[in-house]
């Protein structure tokens, strides 16, 4: 949902820069690999020491390069299948830093069994999430349903974690990230039906 009706504001926003970028001499590529590393460390430096607020910040700052180097490549005529498939790839790396960096606070300082196993299984859903669209479309089939894109569960988590982070009870955390697993667990669901049902109409 989030991907459709933001994509054009964002669009607007970055094109200057995108602009500006490519006239540097930077490729679109190199945006892919310095956003997903400042994602990495803002996850990873911060969340395990409980620097919600902060790590927010710093991975709210480099997550949009996803966008920015879409437009890159666009602008550029560079869009091509290696640019998605770096993309993609590296979204897992990002995605899997963000959850892996609230599960190592909660499973060591943070001592909330409850809080890690939540994080844990946003984690690996969310990959699931992601890998049975790449499978079903590797094997000439489309997997484009579900209630929670990458988008919608980043927004959720980002605004959560960094809410928590300002002082809000944690018990929004804990609903957010209670939500976004069954919302994935659900998508993936979704997903595996209709991937059978094309699957079937083939046979």
């Amino acid at each position: 949902m989030l991907n459709r009706y933001a994509r054009a504001f964002f669009t607007k926003v970055f094109t200057p820069l995108a602009r500006l970028l490519l006239k540097l001499g930077v490729s679109p590529d190199v945006v892919t690999l310095v956003g997903t590393l400042g994602v990495c460390v803002g996850a990873l430096a911060f969340y395990p020491r409980h620097e919600f607020f902060w790590g927010t910040i710093v991975i709210t700052a480099f997550v949009f390069s996803d966008t920015l180097d879409g437009i890159m490549a666009r602008m550029s005529n560079r869009s091509g299948n290696w640019g998605a498939y770096l993309d993609s790839t590296l979204d897992r790396v990002g995605d899997a830093a963000i959850f892996g960096g609230l599960v190592l606070w909660y499973a060591g300082d943070g001592r909330d069994t409850l809080m890690a196993a939540l994080a844990l299984a946003c984690l690996i859903l969310g990959s699931v999430v992601s890998y049975s669209k790449a499978r079903a479309e590797g094997l000439g089939m489309t997997a484009n349903v579900g209630i929670a894109e990458r988008a919608d569960r980043l927004v959720a988590v980002l605004v959560a974690t960094g809410l928590v982070g300002l002082g809000v009870p944690e018990v929004l955390l804990t609903v957010v990230l209670a939500l976004l697993a069954v919302a994935s667990f659900i998508t993936v669901c979704q997903r595996v039906l209709t991937v059978r049902r094309q699957a079937l109409s083939r046979a």
